[in-house]
Order: C-alpha cells, then structure tokens, then sequence
C-alpha cells in the first residue's frame, strides 16, 4: 500500500524500497511543514525498504540502519544477477558499491556493463571515497604473504567504508624478529586486523603487545592439521590475550565491517 500525505498525493520516495537520506530529509521535511501526516510517516518508515531485482531483494535502507551500504557476495551468483544488483545500487544509491568475491567471469561480465570499479583480490569497487573520513589509523597484519588475498579484500572494503588503512604483511611467528622490528607501527595503530593461517598464533602475539581492538582472521592457508582453516579459527578462539574479536575464515570482508562498527 501507498503511504500518502494529508492532501492524498504520494509521499515523497514512494517507489517502493528507495530510501536514501535525501528522501528521508524530505519526509521529515514533510511532517514538520504539515503536508505529510506524522502516521503517514510512521506507515512509511515501519517497513524496511528494498528493490525487488529478479530474485535479490537489494536493502537501500541499510546505510541509514547500519552506517555501512548493502555489498554484494558474488560467490554463487550468476554473472547475470550481479549485473544487475551492481546496476541497481549504482543506479539509487550515492555510497560506495561493493562486489565480493566474483571470480574472473563475473568480474568480467560486471565490469563490461558498468566500467571503472576498482579491482582487487577478486573483489570490485565503484564510487570509493575520494578522500579518507575515517581518522583511525588501521593496520592490517598477515602472517605470510600467501594470506595477502585476504589482506586485499579487507583493505578494499575499508577504503570503501573511508579509512586510509596500512599493511604490514609475512610477519609470522615463525620469524618473530620481523614483528618486533614494526612493534612501533603496532603498538601506534588504533585498531588491527591479523590475517593467520598454519595455527593463527599470530592473533595472540599482536594482542599481547597492543592495547588497540584486534579483529582476527584465521586463513584456510596451511598443511596436514590446519584443516583448511580450522585450527587457525579455533586457535584465535582460544587466544591467550584476551579480547580479540575472530570472524570467519578468509572473511577480510568481515574483519573490515567489525572495524567500521567500532570507529562509526
């Protein structure tokens, strides 16, 4: 049903699911000049907005719920549908537009249709912040440089939610002296991702020696008992140093939202 004002006609951003901060100054606008009744609103406002796109119903809300836009996870979708989610979201939104984990033909097929993302680790940007607005300082650590994919994904992701976010990779406890030669880089970060695989007992020797959050990353990078990424999880689950935040293997998409959320 179509909410609408006092005088009948449609309320402002009536097609259904487009909700952007503009439309939602509009309304407000609305309610406080008295063309739009304030249940009016309310009947507006109750439902979550989204675009029906095929199967995919994209949240345009998401942004004003969580501080951070809809991405989109490529894995498992056709070329096809993120064609047009990306459209979609380009199209009705104004934010930063996020593809996960597309894989070379969906890359391809996406980029064709809506040029000039930025591309990394399987991963693709359209519209990243111009400048930084984030003034945290993060860095992103990873054990070995065969975890650097996971490093890519996460640095994309917070360039795209505005933070100028450092790496600092192959520093693994199998070599300790190459950590503490940037102990000055970890101890100055406001927060810091630690991307491990083998037994992921990086995560524990950072947050030993930083009081910044840690947010750690096991990796599915490892042989015989790493178990494609287990040991490393549960390992960082049972860190010694307490306190650190674990999300799911090879998810540096995930690392980077936990940031976001601390420093919104």
């Amino acid at each position: 049903m179509t909410a609408r004002g006092v005088n009948g006609s449609a309320m402002p951003g009536d097609t259904m699911g487009r909700v952007d901060e503009r439309e939602l100054q509009q309304l407000i606008d609305g309610v406080r000049a008295g063309t739009v009744a304030p249940d009016d609103a309310v009947a507006r406002l109750r439902r979550l907005p989204f675009a029906e796109v095929g199967d995919t119903l994209v949240d345009h809300h998401r942004t004003i719920r969580q501080g951070m836009p809809e991405a989109i996870y490529g894995e498992g979708k056709s070329a096809e549908q993120c064609v047009a989610i990306v459209g979609e979201l380009l199209a009705h939104s104004s934010g930063p537009v996020l593809l996960t984990r597309a894989g070379n033909d969906i890359e391809l097929a996406v980029l064709a249709q809506h040029p000039g993302g930025e591309v990394s680790a399987g991963c693709v940007l359209w519209r990243a912040p111009s400048e930084p607005y984030r003034t945290a300082n993060v860095l992103v650590v990873s054990a070995g440089t065969s975890d650097v994919p996971v490093v890519d994904e996460c640095l994309l992701t917070l360039r795209a939610y505005g933070f100028a976010a450092n790496r600092l990779t192959d520093v693994g406890v199998a070599g300790l002296h190459r950590l503490l030669a940037h102990i000055d880089r970890i101890t100055a970060a406001d927060a810091v991702v630690v991307v491990a695989g083998m037994e992921g007992a990086l995560a524990s020797v950072v947050a030993g020696l930083t009081a910044a959050p840690v947010v750690a990353v096991p990796t599915s990078v490892g042989h015989g008992a790493g178990l494609n990424g287990i040991t490393a999880l549960l390992a960082m689950h049972a860190a010694c140093a307490s306190g650190v935040t674990v999300v799911g293997i090879d998810n540096g998409f995930g690392a980077a939202c936990a940031v976001a959320r601390m420093f919104r």
